[in-house]
C-alpha cells in the first residue's frame, strides 16, 4: 500500500456515503484514471481484513467505500501509523494475513505495504515458510497470482494461536497476537471467558485462559470470513454429552447475541474440546495414561541409565501432567511454552533423552508429542535427577585452614557443617600444618581463612565469621567445581570419538536438514553406524530443533542404530538458522548402546563450549581438523 493509495482511501472512507466520480479521484490525486482504476484493486484486497468493508461501485454514480463505524476507526488508526513497522512486526503481521486470507498475495503488494524492497520481503517469506513447516502448513508460490498458505483449517488456527513463537525475540508474548485483533473482540471475548470461569471454573490456570482467548478470537475471525473447522465425527460424539459441550454452548450463544454473528455447530464441539483438554483425558482412559507414564519412566530409564521407578514424586508429577497433554495431542491442539528456549539450552541432554522417549512411544500409541509439550516433561526427569543426586552424593572430605586460634577455628566449623550438610569436616588446622595433613589423609577442598601456596587442591579463601558474601562465593566455588569435573570428562570423550576423517569445515548447505543427512551418511558409508540412522537423525531433528544456544547443535539418533561410537562435527561456512537460533558449528552423536554412559558427559561438555564465545570462534577459524583437536586439547 503506498502513500497515492493510502491517500485513496482517506478520501473515500472520510465520506463513505457519497459516490465519487474516477475522474474527480484522479484529479485529487494528481494521476490518471487508470491509475486509480488500478489502486482501487490494491484498495479492495487491503480491506479484505475488515469483515464488513468493500469497495461498492454504481455505474454513473461512481465509487465509494461502505465500511463500518467501528471499523473505520480501526482504518484510520491503521492508515495514520507513522512507525516504521520493526523487522518483527513485520514478520507477524505478514504472517497473520497469509493465514486468514485466502487469496494470494504478491512481493510488490507486500512490498508496497511496508515500506521495503522485494528482496526483503523475499526473505521473510523464507523465514515464514520454514516456521509454517512445523504445522504441516506450506507457503505456495502462485505464478502471477503470489504467494498463499495452504494446508488445513486446524494446522492454520494452531500457527495463528502460536504466532508469537515467529519471532525468537519475544518468543510467547501473547500482546504480539493480541494486537492484531480488533480491540473490542478481544475485550469482550476476555469478560465473556471471566464471566465462563466465575459461572463454571472450567479453567485451571493462567495459562489456559490464554490459549482459550487466542483460540476463540481466531474462530471468530475464521468463521466470519467463512473458513469452518472440519472434525471427525467421533471427535464429536465424544464431546457432545459432556458438561464442557454445555459451557461451550452457553459462551457462544453470549458472542453470537453480542456480535450478531453464528457460528456453525462445529465450533461449538471445538471449543468444547479446548475446555477438555484443559482438564484432562476422560476416566475410560486413565488406565492407557498410567500404561504411558510407565512406559515413559521405563525407555528414560534405558535413555539415561537412572534409577527412576522408585521415584513415587515422578511418577505422580508425570500422572497429573500428561492427562492434558495426551488430551491436547489427541485433539491436535498445540500450547505455547515460554520456557522451551530455556529449558531446551539449560538441560540439552534432558531434553534430547525426552524427546527420543517420546517419539518410540508416539509411535506405539499413534501420539505426535511436540516439542512444547515435551520441555514440561523434562522438569519432571530433572528434578528426579536432582533427587537422586542428593540421595548418591558423597560427602566432601573438608579441611579448614585457620590460624586466628582454636577458638575461632571451631567456631568456623561449625557455621559450615551448620550451612552445608554434604560436607565432611576431617579437621582444622594451621597454614604450616597443611602438607602434613594432606600426606596423612585425602581432602576434596579446603576452606581458608588467608590464601595459601603451593597447594594444588581445591582452595577458597573466606572470612573467620562466614559471612553471606562469604556463603554465596561458597555455593558458585562449589558449583564451578562440579561443572570443570564433569566438563573434563566430557571433553576427553570428545576427543576420543572425534575421528578427523568425521570433521567438515566450510561446510555449504541451505538447510539444517542437509547438513544432518551429510554427518550422518558420511558415518553410515564407513560402517560407523546402520543404514537407518540418518533417517532416524533426520526424524529426531524434524521433531525439534538440536540447537543448544551460542551457535551450537547437536542432532543424534537411537543408541540401536550405532556400531562404533563417533562424533561427526561440521563447521559451516555461513551461520544457519536452526529452530529459533543461529547455528555454526554442529556435532553429530553417533553413541553404541555399550557407550551409552557416554551420553550425558558428551552433552555437558559440549554446552561448555557453547558457552565459550572464544572457543567457539577458534573452531570457527580452524583450517584443518588438526586445529580443531586441538582446540578441544589445551
Amino acid at each position: 500500500m503506498n502513500e497515492r493509495q493510502k491517500e485513496l482511501i482517506r478520501i473515500l472512507a472520510l465520506d463513505s456515503n457519497t459516490y465519487k466520480q474516477v475522474k474527480d479521484l484522479a484529479a485529487d490525486l494528481d494521476c490518471s484514471e487508470k491509475t486509480v482504476r488500478n489502486d482501487l484493486k490494491a484498495v479492495e484486497s487491503f480491506l479484505a481484513d475488515y469483515q464488513g468493508a468493500l469497495v461498492d461501485r454504481k455505474p454513473g454514480l461512481g465509487v465509494r467505500i461502505s465500511i463500518s463505524q467501528d471499523e473505520k476507526s480501526q482504518l484510520f488508526d491503521r492508515l495514520y501509523q507513522s512507525e516504521k513497522k520493526s523487522e518483527d512486526d513485520r514478520l507477524l503481521e505478514i504472517t497473520y494475513h497469509l493465514l486468514v486470507n485466502e487469496q494470494a498475495v504478491t512481493l510488490a503488494q507486500l512490498a508496497d505495504t511496508y515500506y521495503v524492497n522485494k528482496a526483503i520481503i523475499k526473505s521473510d517469506l523464507a523465514v515464514i515458510d520454514r516456521w509454517l513447516e512445523r504445522f504441516d502448513l506450506q507457503l505456495i508460490s502462485k505464478q502471477r497470482l503470489g504467494h498463499v498458505v495452504q494446508g488445513g483449517e486446524l494446522q492454520k488456527r494452531n500457527a495463528l494461536a502460536r504466532l508469537p513463537e515467529l519471532t525468537a525475540s519475544r518468543p510467547g508474548n501473547n500482546k504480539d497476537i493480541l494486537d492484531l485483533f480488533p480491540a473490542y473482540e478481544v475485550k469482550l471475548v476476555s469478560d465473556f471467558l471471566k464471566d465462563m470461569q466465575h459461572h463454571f471454573s472450567v479453567l485451571k490456570n493462567e495459562g489456559d485462559y490464554q490459549s482459550l482467548l487466542i483460540h476463540a478470537l481466531v474462530m471468530i475471525k475464521r468463521t466470519a470470513q467463512h473458513a469452518p473447522i472440519e472434525l471427525k465425527g467421533s471427535e464429536k460424539a465424544s464431546v457432545i454429552d459432556k458438561e464442557e459441550y454445555g459451557i461451550a454452548t452457553w459462551f457462544i450463544n453470549r458472542l453470537e447475541h453480542a456480535m450478531q454473528m453464528s457460528f456453525p455447530e462445529n465450533e461449538r464441539v471445538y471449543f468444547a474440546l479446548h475446555l477438555v483438554s484443559s482438564k484432562g483425558v476422560p476416566s475410560t482412559q486413565e488406565a492407557e495414561v498410567t500404561k504411558i507414564v510407565s512406559q515413559l519412566i521405563a525407555k528414560m530409564e534405558n535413555l539415561t541409565l537412572a534409577d527412576f521407578t522408585t521415584d513415587q514424586t515422578l511418577s505422580d508429577g508425570l500422572l497429573t501432567h500428561m492427562e492434558p497433554t495426551i488430551s491436547r495431542v489427541q485433539f491436535g491442539f498445540t500450547i505455547q511454552n515460554p520456557l522451551l528456549n530455556e529449558i531446551k539450552k539449560k538441560y540439552p541432554y534432558m531434553f534430547s533423552m525426552v524427546m527420543l522417549a517420546l517419539e518410540e512411544l508416539g509411535e506405539k500409541h499413534g501420539l505426535a508429542f511436540p516439542e512444547e509439550e515435551a520441555a514440561y516433561l523434562v522438569l519432571h526427569f530433572q528434578a528426579a535427577v536432582e533427587r537422586l543426586q542428593q540421595k548418591r552424593n558423597a560427602r566432601k572430605k573438608v579441611l579448614i585452614v585457620c590460624d586466628l586460634g582454636v577458638g575461632m577455628s571451631h567456631l568456623l566449623q561449625a557455621k559450615l557443617e551448620q550451612t552445608y550438610t554434604g560436607f565432611d569436616m576431617i579437621g582444622s588446622v594451621g597454614e604450616w600444618q597443611v602438607q602434613e595433613k594432606l600426606k596423612q589423609q585425602p581432602v576434596d577442598l579446603i576452606i581458608s581463612t588467608k590464601p595459601l601456596e603451593d597447594i594444588e587442591l581445591p582452595t577458597l579463601v573466606v572470612s573467620p565469621l562466614l559471612e553471606a558474601q562469604d556463603k554465596k562465593r561458597l555455593d558458585d566455588f562449589l558449583q564451578t567445581i562440579e561443572k570443570e569435573s564433569r566438563s573434563d570428562q566430557g571433553m576427553e570423550d570428545l576427543v576420543r570419538l572425534l575421528d578427523e576423517e568425521f570433521i567438515y569445515l566450510n561446510v555449504r548447505e541451505t538447510h539444517r536438514f542437509k547438513v544432518v543427512e551429510m554427518l550422518a551418511n558420511g558415518l553410515m558409508e564407513m560402517g560407523r553406524v546402520t543404514s537407518k540412522f540418518p533417517h532416524s537423525a533426520l526424524a529426531r531433528e524434524r521433531s525439534s530443533a538440536t540447537s543448544m544456544g551460542g551457535g551450537i547443535a547437536i542432532p543424534h539418533a537411537p543408541t540401536e542404530e550405532v556400531h562404533r561410537s563417533t562424533v561427526a562435527m561440521a563447521v559451516l561456512d555461513e551461520p544457519l538458522e536452526w529452530g529459533t537460533e543461529h547455528v555454526s558449528v554442529v556435532f553429530l552423536l553417533a553413541i553404541a548402546k555399550e557407550d551409552q554412559q557416554l551420553t550425558k558427559p558428551l552433552i555437558q561438555s559440549i554446552a561448555t563450549i557453547s558457552e565459550q564465545p572464544e572457543l567457539l570462534q577458534q573452531l570457527i577459524k580452524a583450517e584443518n581438523p588438526n586445529e580443531i583437536i586441538a582446540c578441544f586439547s589445551k
